[in-house]
């Protein structure tokens, strides 16, 4: 457990026995504790671990806020809803369907991953009752516990994003919708993977975070960002970049999967050229490749 901020703290759930890949926070509140992306529910038993690290118990984890639904990041909350009856989960009006019926959401993720995989990366994904779902448009302003939490619709990831800003701390909890680090590097790594990559909505995304003028991002890969303005600033750079580079590499001869190795090794130079030595073997290979399917499905739509 490691404070961020006074009544905020970063908690790793060690996905899959790795440090420094998912990490969730808690918030303290008047009204018990509130947890930024729970992780996936193959890491709930961790994730309790997290809790009892507070001194506390299932039933002090009385909020959820989800940024989105993808299964890494809002896995676990069925079975959070199961242990707690009184949780109230804050999920944008999009992916509020999806928690309380997963079976799409799962069935596409075994599409990609594979069914023989799926519990050993995933867990089994549990549904929440809608009594527990409280769904919003982005905008609004959540007094809980005597914290106050603005939240916005942030798409260009997911068509469900949502970022979260904690005014006590200044800190603004952006999901994927920024990318992540490595290292607590700072340096920024854009997140693609298909179906809803939309560049244009992830950069103004960026922008409509830094509107809160945070003093600090929270990663959920990974950590704290101190540098904020810095940050996004990067990631919009890295982005167009590798976004072009993709756009460019759709009239290059070989299949897909030729394309998207040879912009993965690109993308993994630029990285190296940034990152300290120590870091190199940090950076996810599997997740840039998949980044450029990501961005060629946003170009075909376009360019259709």
């Amino acid at each position: 457990m490691t404070a961020i901020a006074p009544g905020a703290s970063l908690f790793d759930l060690e996905y899959r026995g790795r440090p420094g890949h998912i990490a969730t926070c808690f918030l303290e509140t008047a009204e018990g504790l509130a947890v930024v992306d729970p992780g996936p529910a193959s890491t709930f038993s961790r994730f309790q671990d997290g809790v009892r690290a507070l001194g506390a118990t299932l039933d002090d984890v009385r909020i959820v806020l989800v940024t989105h639904i993808h299964l890494d990041h809002s896995g676990a909350t069925g079975w959070l809803a199961q242990a707690q009856p009184r949780l109230k989960v804050y999920v944008q009006e999009r992916g509020a369907p999806h928690l309380i019926d997963p079976g799409k959401l799962v069935r596409s993720a075994t599409m990609i991953y594979g069914a023989e995989n799926m519990l050993d990366l995933w867990g089994e994904v549990k549904p929440v009752p809608p009594d527990r779902i409280v769904a919003l448009a982005g905008g609004e302003v959540l007094r809980l516990g005597g914290r106050s939490i603005a939240c916005a619709y942030t798409p260009g990831h997911a068509a469900h994003h949502m970022a979260w800003y904690d005014e006590a701390t200044g800190t603004a909890f952006t999901g994927d919708v920024l990318g992540e680090h490595v290292g607590m590097s700072e340096v920024a790594i854009p997140v693609t993977p298909p179906p809803d990559i939309d560049v244009e909505l992830m950069l103004a995304s960026g922008d409509r975070v830094m509107e809160w003028q945070p003093e600090r991002l929270f990663l959920t890969h990974f950590g704290p960002v101190k540098s904020p303005a810095r940050f996004v600033d990067q990631h919009a750079t890295r982005l167009v970049l590798w976004s072009e580079r993709v756009r460019a590499s759709l009239s290059e001869e070989g299949t897909d999967e030729d394309r998207a190795r040879r912009c993965r090794d690109l993308s993994r130079r630029d990285l190296e050229a940034l990152l300290p030595k120590e870091l190199h073997a940090e950076i996810e290979e599997e997740a840039i490749y998949g980044n450029w399917f990501g961005l060629a499905r946003y170009w075909r739509k376009k360019m259709a």
